[in-house]
């Protein structure tokens, strides 16, 4: 009786494991970036909604939308995402500046002309960027990852940088549109979806924002002259994770998610931005091929020697120290010691 007894909870055992329910998967609520952009499209859609529960065989699951496709402005976005009301989000850094100046540090436009030096400027400020994050929207960084240089689509014909002088010009953040005040431009806030019609209307001259972007919006359509100097840096793209939501993770999970994030989401997307405004101006100008459509034939218009030199100027003595003064001098002071000796330039001190 003994050994039957043995055998019989030994069956029931193995019953009652084969037919358990498996652990619940842990599901994310992500929210991206513009939806109808190429970062979107390209890189976060496919990671998060296929290559993360992939690669977690089944631990994650992912219920994907957008910022824009819920209907809620990019300033939000942080904001909703340190209150837990979704669990990794992903928008532009300049959207959050109005809650966190020091942030502006993080995009400095036209101090970096290449992707490179894009990418070496993100890292120096990286550790910066962590700790706005965390003590500002209660949640930690996971990656930053570039659109295309922000480059100016002008209506009419343009021929420098000192052209825009007298011109209402859409800008892409705050520093941007002190650089253009400080130009003598009119800076004008008009949101992303509504440029084309605030062009076409005369509402604005000009308009800033990535190459890619602006061809996949149909900027080209209302706008003449592509000016390719990086007026509006590179708009960096942040992904956070609510930070109470990534400290209830299992650390395998915390594992797999800081390590796929980071080779198979934001070096792709860097690798990307290599070669995305060569593409970006044959496809707005006509000049070379594009592949993500029918090309446009706008004028394209490149910096010079002076307009580079003019730019700094503006940016040394006017931008960087209004920034200085709305973020503090503590994080001036830490800004030069890391991106400002990254790049060469230094935030006057008082």
């Amino acid at each position: 009786m003994t050994r039957l007894a043995t055998k019989l909870a030994a069956a029931t055992a193995l019953s009652l494991a084969m037919f358990a329910p498996a652990s619940a998967a842990e599901t994310l609520s992500v929210v991206g970036s513009w939806s109808n952009l190429p970062l979107h499209k390209q890189f976060e859609a496919p990671f998060w909604g296929e290559t993360l529960p992939a690669d977690s065989n089944g631990e994650i699951e992912t219920q994907l939308t957008t910022h824009n496709q819920m209907g809620i402005g990019g300033g939000d976005v942080f904001r909703m995402l340190g209150d837990g009301v979704f669990d990794v989000g992903m928008t532009v850094a300049d959207y959050a500046v109005g809650d966190a100046p020091e942030l502006e540090g993080l995009d400095v436009p036209l101090l970096a002309t290449t992707p490179a030096a894009a990418k070496a400027m993100v890292e120096a400020a990286r550790p910066m960027v962590e700790e706005i994050y965390e003590n500002r929207f209660n949640s930690k960084v996971l990656a930053i990852a570039p659109y295309p240089p922000q480059v100016v689509f002008c209506k009419g014909d343009l021929s420098s940088l000192s052209d825009l002088a007298g011109k209402k010009v859409r800008g892409s953040g705050r520093m941007t549109t002190k650089f253009l005040e400080a130009l003598g431009a009119s800076g004008v806030n008009v949101a992303f979806s509504e440029v084309p019609g605030a062009l076409e209307r005369g509402v604005i001259d000009c308009a800033v924002t990535g190459s890619g972007s602006g061809y996949s919006a149909g900027w080209w359509e209302v706008s003449d002259t592509l000016m390719t100097i990086p007026l509006g840096g590179w708009d960096p793209v942040v992904t956070a994770i609510n930070l109470d939501r990534w400290n209830a993770l299992p650390e395998n999970l915390q594992k797999l998610i800081a390590d796929d994030v980071a080779q198979k989401f934001e070096a792709p997307a860097w690798d990307a931005a290599a070669g995305a405004l060569e593409g970006d101006i044959a496809c707005l100008t006509g000049k070379g091929e594009c592949a993500a459509g029918d090309p446009a034939s706008m004028k394209l218009v490149e910096p010079s020697e002076a307009d580079a030199a003019e730019a700094r100027k503006i940016l040394t003595e006017v931008v960087l120290p209004e920034w200085a003064e709305r973020a503090g001098s503590d994080w001036a002071k830490r800004w030069n010691d890391s991106v400002g000796k990254t790049v060469g330039v230094a935030v006057p001190l008082n």
